[in-house]
């Protein structure tokens, strides 16, 4: 089943404790779609300017992204420059250039709108309920947001998104702005009163918690020795989670947590090379053996007393 992401695709200059460069591939679309077409149709849906390398491109479709609703604009393409702490936790933003991402309007081809997994990356929630606006009847809503969206006069929309969101994604400090409770369980509980079924709060290195009826579910991060750029993992997490669902086509509370743990499989990969380097040689049968690591991981035998 196709999944359709909309989002940014960026050129990403970016310097972590191991590894740096400038004007690489990046941006959240950019992020979100590697795993998806490993396993499921991707559509996507973004704007870049006329300097946009045409190797990126070719890059995107290689690995079977359908770009029809790429648009290519006047003028230069959203960057953006950052540093990460030796933590490789904080990060410095040290320039944001919208370009002409600062007047990206998303429009689906015809074809498009009958999309039944749609991923609305973190872009301004008024153009997320124009996307919505666009599909027909979607089995499945993901959603990203940041603290940016969290206030108003933004808020008021975000809330209305909400209202058709399945799946909501985000960090905790934006769990806790955005439901004014600091415990991420009454955090998660205060979201799903706002309509959203699945509530996914992102916690970095320390894994990601699921909220919803069948009650809390938490997916470790992969232990790894070595982290190389952690830049994108959030949003390869949530392609993964997506890709996942969309593959199946299973929408239950068992299968929703089979996908947190694939969610999670997919952003270890991300962050074992610089930028989206790894992402050029991961099979499918590297995602396979990662999620039975993962499975060996969490079993243990019931304990007795």
């Amino acid at each position: 089943m196709s999944l359709l992401v909309v989002g940014s695709v960026a050129l990403d200059s970016v310097t972590t404790p191991l590894a740096s460069g400038d004007e690489v591939l990046g941006g959240s679309a950019s992020f979100f779609r590697w795993w998806p077409s490993l396993i499921t149709p991707v559509r996507l849906v973004a704007v870049v300017g006329e300097d946009f390398p045409a190797e990126h491109i070719e890059l995107l479709r290689s690995r079977g992204v359908d770009l029809e609703g790429l648009q290519q604009a006047p003028g230069r393409t959203f960057r953006w420059r950052g540093r990460y702490l030796p933590n490789f936790v904080d990060r410095e933003t040290l320039d944001t250039q919208l370009n002409v991402f600062e007047h990206f309007h998303p429009r689906l081809p015809a074809r498009w709108r009958d999309s039944r997994y749609v991923f609305l990356g973190n872009i301004d929630p008024q153009l997320q309920l124009d996307v919505l606006q666009q599909v027909q009847r979607p089995a499945l809503v993901g959603c990203d947001t940041m603290n940016f969206w969290l206030r108003e006069p933004c808020l008021a929309a975000l809330k209305q998104v909400l209202r058709h969101t399945g799946v909501l994604f985000l960090n905790d400090e934006e769990a806790r702005l955005l439901s004014g409770q600091h415990s991420l369980v009454k955090a998660a509980a205060a979201i799903r009163l706002l309509g959203v079924e699945h509530v996914v709060i992102k916690r970095g290195d320390a894994g990601a918690m699921l909220f919803d009826e069948g009650g809390p579910f938490w997916a470790p991060a992969f232990p790894l020795e070595h982290v190389v750029d952690p830049t994108g993992a959030g949003d390869c997490f949530a392609g993964g989670f997506m890709a996942y669902l969309a593959h199946t086509g299973d929408l239950g509370l068992a299968n929703i947590r089979r996908a947190m743990v694939f969610g999670s499989a997919t952003a270890s990969f991300a962050v074992e090379d610089f930028s989206v380097d790894r992402f050029r040689s991961v099979t499918r049968a590297d995602l396979t053996q990662r999620c039975a690591e993962f499975a060996r991981l969490v079993h243990f035998e019931p304990v007795q007393l």
